[in-house]
C-alpha cells in the first residue's frame, strides 16, 4: 500500500508541476501595457484645449 500511495503522490506531483508557457516573454506584456496607455495619453492630449477654438 505504502508503495502504491508514493506513486500516485508523485504522479499527482508529476501533473502539478507541469504549467502552461506565456505566448511571449513577461516583459514584452509590459512594454505593450506601456504603449497602449502612452497612446491613450496622446489622444486625451490632443483634445485639450479644443473647447477654446469654438
Amino acid at each position: 500500500m505504502n508503495a502504491a500511495l508514493l506513486t500516485t503522490v508523485a504522479e499527482g506531483a508529476e501533473k502539478a508541476a507541469h504549467h502552461t508557457e506565456l505566448p511571449m516573454d513577461p516583459i514584452f506584456f509590459g512594454l505593450i501595457t506601456l504603449a497602449i496607455f502612452l497612446s491613450m495619453a496622446a489622444v486625451s492630449r490632443s483634445w485639450k484645449g479644443i473647447s477654446n477654438r469654438h
